[in-house]
């Protein structure tokens, strides 16, 4: 057992068995030995490569987007300009630059990074300089808000239900001959249909966080991404652990193996809805790219000498890379102009 395993059974033997979310939450987050609060995880020498360390267009489009939706919106100045989970600020720092062309919106952006992890921080003001980091979507101000979430909804902590005999029960992490297991709990209440073993998700921070963006943006203006890998009322076990990028058991190495789930848009769009701003559909990340100009501008790319371009809008758009896997999602204030490249998604809250 590694440090942080150790400190995972010593809880289990105190207080019992504990869920999946705590156990993801530990892993990820513990202040001395947790994943994001000790390194640097991303890109080849990392665990994972997210779609801004791939090319410079993935940035620019996503800060585009955003700059048409606040022109439609009258140019409200100042206004919040965030990003949720922002690595190293390599998104935000191609969004800026691409948004800079746009007049009048650098300077009226108050950029805000929704961080937890004091190691990723560091990082981030090195790339962007003075920025505003907050803990918690909570605590935006209530002004207008144009945010992006780029792979942050599928590190939220998960809970697992497994259909047995005798109803759901939830999947937990306890203790073995051999160290940490998984295990079943008591049979729970869960108004879900299923046959034996099937295995359903839930992510109860993800509605919260979307609850929280939309209403923000429904009182004063805005619009938010958000871009993950997932689908639409998800069913089945999705829970993963990436290791220097290749998968490993999700108990193997707590706290040095990057934790993630497929993430449900269903219930965001329902959260959003209930908060009073409009909704898309959720789309390919290719598909939407592409709408958005990206095969154009790694053209432009490759004929200015950058050699990866084309390859790069491949691994970004392509349906066998991350076009389809990746799918996104936007919501915008009622009556206004949707976020480019997305359409209206027709649904009602109770409709989820």
């Amino acid at each position: 057992m590694n440090a942080l395993a150790r400190i995972i059974a010593q809880r289990i033997r105190a207080t019992g068995p504990i869920t999946l979310a705590d156990y993801m939450e530990l892993c990820l987050l513990h202040p001395q030995h947790g994943y994001y609060s000790t390194r640097d995880p991303f890109g080849q020498a990392g665990d994972f490569t997210t779609a801004p360390e791939i090319s410079q267009i993935f940035g620019e489009l996503c800060g585009l987007s955003l700059a048409q939706s606040w022109l439609d919106q009258g140019s409200p100045q100042p206004f919040t300009l965030a990003e949720s989970g922002p690595g190293r600020g390599t998104l935000m720092a191609d969004m800026l630059r691409a948004i800079a062309k746009v007049p009048g919106m650098h300077d009226a952006a108050k950029v805000t990074l929704i961080e937890a992890s004091p190691h990723l921080r560091q990082l981030q003001r090195q790339k962007l300089g003075q920025v505003t980091h907050l803990d918690s979507v909570e605590d935006l101000p209530q002004k207008p808000l144009f945010l992006i979430a780029n792979e942050f909804f599928d590190a939220l902590p998960i809970r697992q239900f497994q259909r047995t005999e005798e109803g759901w029960a939830e999947r937990m992490v306890g203790l073995g001959p051999e160290g940490l297991q998984l295990g079943l709990g008591m049979p729970v209440d869960l108004p879900r249909e299923g046959k034996i073993g099937d295995v359903v998700e839930d992510c109860p921070a993800a509605p919260l966080i979307v609850s929280a963006i939309a209403s923000r943006i429904a009182l004063h203006g805005g619009a938010a991404i958000f871009i993950d890998y997932g689908g639409w009322n998800g069913f089945g076990d999705t829970f993963q652990a990436l290791r220097g990028h290749k998968p490993e058991s999700v108990l193997a190495n707590p706290g040095q193996a990057d934790l993630t789930a497929h993430v449900d848009f269903a219930p965001l769009a329902a959260a959003a809805i209930r908060a009073g701003a409009e909704v898309s559909r959720p789309i390919h990340q290719g598909d939407w790219l592409l709408s958005l100009g990206a095969a154009e501008r790694a053209a432009r790319l490759q004929a200015a000498g950058d050699d990866g371009a084309t390859e790069a809008l491949r691994r970004l758009t392509d349906p066998s890379e991350m076009g389809h896997l990746f799918k996104a999602m936007a919501i915008w204030p009622k009556g206004a102009q949707a976020v480019p490249g997305f359409d209206p998604l027709r649904l009602h809250a109770d409709d989820t």
